[in-house]
């Protein structure tokens, strides 16, 4: 195996595209058969089953996110010393990385499971629907143990730059819960409970199919040693914790929209259901870009090509804008019948077709943010990535939710929602745009935490 990475040389337009596609055919497949497993469901005929899955969805997005935070740390720590050069620090990494995040999420998923109640009241579950929530979330939240492997181990490859075998994982797992799925919730009647066994056996693949790769293919995890994670551990929590922190804010402004919401009652939480599976699947390539371009960033900052990052940025905006505009169109057109095969009531439909016709034109700017955010903590900067998503899911999403609500009722969150994103996006494609040009003048090698983690780690290898 060449010890050079594979997006040092090239057109970056081309990694970018090629990396963003096979992470969106991924992403894309594993949250349609979401949505289906939403649609088999709603073909039970009961309103609170899909609204439990709305507020259950709401919660676990904590727990998805924060290994996403997770995986975007190996990513960044296993690209960069590929780009360097340094094929075994890259396998150690690689192998640290994938039992501290076992552990990190393992913690998670008991703190929400013991406390799973308490949240879902909070985000308006009531009688009933808060019964079904959690259960669910009882069933399913250990999952997301073998899951976070599953995720890392993703990201490794991407660091690798094989974004096909990456979509090979997610896409073998969508295709277990494809054939599992409609038996265990329709045909053995099954409902909720047969939603969580499903997802669970999915989850389960995932790790395993992620850890083939990674350690037949290419050999790039190294069995983690207790002497070695404390050399690695500072390195990657000082990419780690911002990452979790910044990716924690999106479920957190999900959650306040999802309160904001159930005051309209369950009829509008179900069609908001609708739209977090409608959004996520058909903006896969927006939310699959920056997992995607943070390799690319990664190793030719390892390598010391300064002037790829900038280009890697300017094509990655441009694919997000293109990208954008076709799936909005697309949507547009379908809203009704989307509404129609989920047999949502007005009040439902109303929220879809507001997202539809309005709130998906916000993700040309969520597109960009994500882009910066990616750039951010890709090169040594994860707390402005922090800061620019808590600012816009922390401090405005509940006083412009609830002030847009006032006014148009439950369509108003969807409203807010492309409002804050065109806001928020403009500001950090800005700052991003800025910060990768001006790496070849100032060469930034990273935050004062991680340089301490790096020159701890160079002390460990020399002895």
């Amino acid at each position: 195996m060449s010890a050079e990475g594979r997006f040092l040389t090239g057109s970056t337009m081309g990694h970018v595209v090629r990396m963003t596609l096979t992470g969106a055919a991924g992403i894309t497949f594993v949250f349609l058969v979401d949505a289906m497993n939403l649609f088999w469901v709603s073909l039970l005929g009961d309103a609170r089953m899909v609204a439990a899955i709305g507020f259950a969805f709401a919660i676990q997005f904590f727990s998805v996110s924060s290994g996403i935070g997770l995986m975007i740390a190996a990513t960044v720590l296993v690209s960069r010393a590929i780009g360097a050069a340094q094929r075994s620090e890259a396998r150690a990494i690689a192998g640290s990385a994938m039992l501290i995040a076992f552990v990190v999420q393992a913690v998670m998923a008991a703190l929400v499971i013991g406390f799973r109640y308490d949240i879902l009241e909070l985000a308006g579950a009531r009688g009933e629907t808060l019964d079904l929530a959690a259960r669910y979330l009882l069933m399913t939240l250990p999952s997301l143990v073998p899951m976070v492997v599953g995720m890392v181990g993703s990201g490794v490859l991407r660091a690798e730059g094989d974004g096909k075998r990456a979509m090979y994982i997610t896409l073998t797992a969508g295709t277990v819960s494809v054939f599992v799925d409609p038996v265990l919730i329709y045909y053995l009647a099954l409902g909720l409970d047969g939603a969580a066994i499903g997802l669970n056996i999915s989850r389960t693949v995932l790790m395993v199919m992620a850890l083939y790769f990674t350690t037949r293919v290419y050999d790039l995890v190294a069995l983690p040693r207790l002497s070695r994670l404390a050399a690695d551990l500072r390195p990657y929590a000082a990419v780690a914790i911002p990452a979790i922190l910044t990716q924690m804010a999106t479920p957190f402004g999900n959650y306040v929209l999802t309160t904001v919401l159930a005051r309209f009652g369950d009829d509008a939480v179900a069609g908001w259901a609708v739209v977090g599976r409608l959004s996520v699947v058909a903006f896969g390539g927006i939310f699959s870009l920056a997992g995607a371009i943070g390799g690319i960033f990664g190793q030719n900052y390892g390598a010391g090509k300064f002037d790829r990052l900038a280009t890697t940025y300017r094509d990655a905006m441009i694919f997000c804008i293109c990208y954008t505009l076709v799936v909005w169109a697309i949507l547009f057109s379908v809203g009704d019948a989307v509404g129609r095969a989920f047999g949502l009531t007005p009040g439902g439909q109303e929220v879809l077709l507001a997202f539809t016709h309005i709130g998906a034109g916000g993700f040309l700017f969520t597109g960009a943010f994500f882009v910066s955010n990616a750039a951010f903590n890709a090169l040594g900067r994860p707390t402005r990535a922090t800061v620019l998503t808590w600012i816009r899911e922390g401090a405005l999403t509940w006083p412009v939710a609830v002030w847009l609500a006032g006014i148009a009722g439950a369509v108003g969150v969807i409203y807010a929602q492309a409002l804050l994103g065109l806001v928020i996006g403009l500001v950090s494609a800005v700052w991003g745009w800025h910060f990768v040009r001006s790496i070849d003048r100032v060469p930034v090698i990273a935050e004062p935490e991680l340089r301490r983690g790096w020159r701890d780690l160079n002390r460990f290898r020399r002895r």
